[in-house]
């Protein structure tokens, strides 16, 4: 049965179910505005189903058969053996209870869920496309529009992503065998944490990168820990190289993989890499070419991105934006924030946007975190700093886990102890950010963190000890 074009209205409609469409639908729901959902593919958007959940639950179980494996030094020899196909139907299993969780949320909420794909017809309405055939379509009259569409994998010429051998971040987490060997396109956080998991599965890792270092953005001392711990694995690197091309091996073994050298001056020959597969994870774009945003008098800038301001509007006063289509840091957490400014905005919440705590993880071995201003950007901004510090080799707990790389890096205003902002790179990075987030998002100074009583032995005592290394009295290190 052809369902016909009707047309029904909303107060607020919400394109995208990813962490800021959901969380907006919700949040708008509580508020009691009468809210509409639209989503084309899964609850949950890429990060509960093709990113953030997924390849969390793969970095924990290869972490859990790595460790078991390498675990000598504590008495404990162990040869574990790995069935991909059963870990990836954990890893679903773990998924489809979020998603459907997601779902449940929503309609609890009294939210309207629609699947299908919107475009704008104009600033007021828009026309939802059912997936399925004879399933037609419906238009939907709104007052108020959040898009909340998310983003998609980069594709690089000659690496379509329909190739069989040529995977994008969705696709390696869905492999349901252990590939022998990898190339890896692009040594960013989606690169390092992947590669991080074939290499702990077995696979042979090459990872080629335009640039000079691992995890562009960060500081040197933050990579460093991350370098040495993928080189213990066996990941090789190739560094000034751009992939250009590949094909099949002559022998039908496989693949070869071509790279050039990225400077148009170097010297350096063109690489022949072969493998079983390729993974490109050069990055993300912003999913907003599909929407027809013109007919609603939506512009984007050149790369895609929706600009808003502070809180979450865009040069349509009653459309909004939310997550990665609204540009960087495209971050879960950061797309959820929005999403809730977005719906409190809308129902007359006075509510903005602020990225000053917004903390970033990269989930490598060892992890990264990050919040607020590093050393270089405070006093580039000013402010006289003083720096505390302190490593995990001088922590009982991190000893007692056989997890000593790294430390905790606080840096405040010289004058006053102010938080300005931290570094973390070892253990549980993105579970101990979270108090120095705190820390940050509520003004503290460095006498309130070191005055705050942390249980022993934990890995949080080397927050309190970095604070405590900053005003000269730290006990487990040398202060400075």
């Amino acid at each position: 049965m052809v369902v016909g074009d009707v047309t029904t209205g909303t107060d607020l409609l919400i394109i995208g179910a990813g962490p800021a469409g959901y969380v907006a639908a919700i949040r708008a729901g509580q508020l009691d505005l009468d809210v509409t959902l639209v989503e084309k593919d899964a609850y949950g958007g890429t990060c509960l189903n093709y990113g953030c959940i997924p390849s969390k639950a793969l970095i924990t179980a290869t972490d859990i058969a790595h460790e078991a494996g390498t675990a000598e030094a504590m008495g404990i020899h162990a040869d574990p053996a790995i069935d991909l196909a059963g870990m990836v139907e954990w890893k679903d299993g773990v998924v489809d209870q979020l998603t459907s969780g997601v779902e449940k949320l929503c309609k609890a909420n009294q939210v309207t869920l629609l699947e299908g794909t919107a475009t704008f017809v104009d600033e007021h309405t828009v026309r939802v496309s059912h997936s399925g055939e004879g399933q037609g379509s419906e238009t939907l009259e709104f007052e108020n529009a959040i898009v909340a569409t998310g983003s998609r994998p980069i594709e690089i010429p000659n690496f379509e992503y329909g190739d069989e051998p040529v995977l994008n971040s969705k696709q390696a987490l869905a492999l349901d065998a252990v590939p022998d060997s990898m190339v890896i396109v692009g040594a960013g956080y989606i690169g390092m944490e992947l590669a991080g998991v074939f290499a702990k599965l077995g696979t042979d890792v090459t990872v080629i990168e335009m640039l000079d270092s691992i995890l562009p953005g960060y500081d040197d001392d933050l990579r460093r820990p991350v370098k040495q711990r993928a080189n213990d694995l066996g990941i090789e690197f190739e560094f000034g190289y751009t992939a250009s091309e590949w094909h099949d091996r002559d022998d039908g073994d496989g693949i070869q993989v071509i790279a050039n050298p990225a400077a148009d001056d170097s010297d350096d020959e063109r690489l022949e890499l072969e493998a079983e597969k390729v993974l490109v994870a050069v990055g993300r774009q912003p999913v907003s070419d599909t929407l027809a945003l013109e007919d609603a008098g939506i512009e984007t800038n050149d790369r895609g991105i929706i600009e808003t301001d502070s809180r979450a509007r865009t040069s349509v006063e009653h459309i909004f934006a939310a997550g990665d289509v609204a540009g960087e840091p495209m971050l879960a957490h950061k797309s959820s924030m929005e999403g809730k400014v977005a719906a409190e905005v809308i129902a007359g919440e006075p509510s903005a946007i602020d990225h000053q705590a917004m903390p970033a993880v990269v989930f490598t071995d060892p992890e990264i975190a990050t919040v607020g201003m590093t050393e270089s950007a405070a006093e580039d901004d000013g402010f006289e700093t003083v720096v505390g510090m302190f490593p995990f080799r001088a922590s009982g707990r991190a000893l007692t886990t056989g997890d000593t790389d790294g430390f905790v890096k606080i840096v405040a205003e010289e004058s006053d102890g102010y938080v300005l902002g931290a570094s973390i790179v070892g253990p549980e990075a993105s579970e101990l950010i979270a108090e120095l987030g705190l820390a940050v998002e509520l003004g503290a100074t460095l006498e309130d963190v070191a005055s705050t009583v942390h249980a022993h032995p934990t890995l949080s005592e080397s927050v309190m000890e970095a604070a405590e290394n900053a005003l000269g009295h730290a006990i487990h290190t040398l202060n400075r």
